[in-house]
């Protein structure tokens, strides 16, 4: 088969069934942990010699690029982030030399000290003097109501169907789990009443979901769940306190999904969670990302081996942490080789960094991960033919 033998959304579903494809599908940018710092994007775009169109920011937070159709074909990227373009926008120039389009909500106010904060309500987040994403309270700024907001996701989304490729509803479905000191000692000292709390989430999460599907229905092939359980050296929460107070819940959502439409569920958590993967597998999701390669007992071998017939692994192909922002090019290539030569094994795979490109990844690392990505892909599906 060629690379254009199928569709992107046609090879994203046969890596979920684990059936044979031209390659393993590419991700770049269809979720807030597979983007791009709009910083290194500039660069990227430059570097490929592709026009200097304005750059557009999809998580002004973590300051991540809405990646454009040019380099997503590029990198013969599988998969479309679904977010409705924000009302409005204003450029901002955070720095000389860089400018971005940023929601008009958005009024970053420079410091003396050459940092930005931006508030919000009594809240407030701030990017450093010489920063690539801003740190603090997690803001919103989207101010249209939910009508407005539906009927612009809906033409978004037939927009991305007709492009053939697989459509990521990135809409930050809570995973009934918070890293914030306060919520993991209430779920320690009272489970039972931090269950009785996530059950009410629980319904109000099955009804802003069942509005979704309503809404959406075929033009979505996955949906997202966030909650990062774990840290670099150990899950943040043990596994029985987790099938107490979380995993009834993850399970009821993914249950709801499953029965009321064809969408995958995607679960995004950061860090050491190999003790919790028999627990979210159980949940009946069907990917887990990023698959932090890096963090102590994530050993992809290990994770292929136990769990790879029953999770999908949405990432792992490259370690943000250690390779692609400080190794050379033909390191970034032997690393991505390494580990896509085990994920990558018997599908089940969809290929992207374990993180998101940080903003000093230089472009030449970013063009070796991709093009490696690719070729091995079809160098694997080569050999099972």
């Amino acid at each position: 088969m060629t690379d254009t033998a199928i569709t992107g959304r046609e090879r994203v579903r046969r890596a979920f069934a684990r059936e044979p494809s031209d390659r393993f599908p590419i991700d770049l940018g269809a979720h807030f942990s597979t983007g791009i710092s709009a910083f290194a994007y500039a660069r990227l775009r430059e570097h490929l010699g592709l026009d200097a169109r304005p750059i557009r920011i999809v998580d002004p937070s973590q300051f991540l690029a809405w990646v454009d159709d040019d380099v997503l074909e590029r990198f013969r990227c599988d998969v479309r982030i679904l977010r409705a373009p924000w009302r409005a926008t204003h450029a901002w120039a955070p720095r000389a030399g860089s400018s971005f389009q940023v929601p008009v909500t958005m009024q970053p106010e420079a410091q003396a000290d050459g940092s930005w904060i931006v508030r919000q309500e009594g809240r407030r987040t701030r990017m450093p003097a010489g920063g690539f994403f801003f740190d603090g309270d997690w803001l919103g700024y989207e101010d249209r109501p939910w009508a407005e907001q539906a009927a612009a996701l809906r033409d978004e989304a037939d927009r991305l169907r007709a492009s053939g490729a697989a459509v990521f509803l990135m809409q930050g479905v809570w995973a009934f789990f918070s890293d914030h000191p306060d919520w993991l000692m209430r779920a320690a000292e009272d489970p039972e009443a931090m269950a009785a709390e996530n059950a009410k989430r629980c319904d109000e999460a099955i009804a802003h979901v069942g509005r979704l599907i309503d809404l959406l229905g075929d033009r979505v092939d996955i949906i997202d769940m966030n909650g990062d359980l774990g840290a670099q050296k150990a899950p943040l929460i043990g596994p029985r306190l987790y099938e107490r107070v979380c995993k009834p819940f993850v399970a009821r959502v993914v249950d709801f999904i499953h029965r009321n439409s064809g969408w995958k569920v995607f679960m995004h958590s950061c860090g050491s969670i190999c003790p919790l993967l028999p627990h979210l597998a159980d949940t009946g999701i069907d990917a887990i990302n990023p698959v932090q390669v890096s963090a102590q007992g994530m050993d992809p071998s290990v994770l292929k081996e136990r769990f790879g017939d029953r999770l999908l692994f949405w990432g792992g192909g490259c370690d943000t942490q250690r390779i692609l922002g400080t190794a050379s090019p033909d390191e970034v290539r032997a690393n991505v080789r390494h580990l896509t030569g085990i994920l990558g094994r018997d599908g089940g795979f969809v290929f992207t960094a374990v993180h998101n490109v940080m903003g000093d990844v230089p472009p030449q690392n970013i063009v070796a991960m991709y093009d490696e990505a690719y070729a091995c892909g079809l160098e694997r599906s080569s050999a099972l033919v």
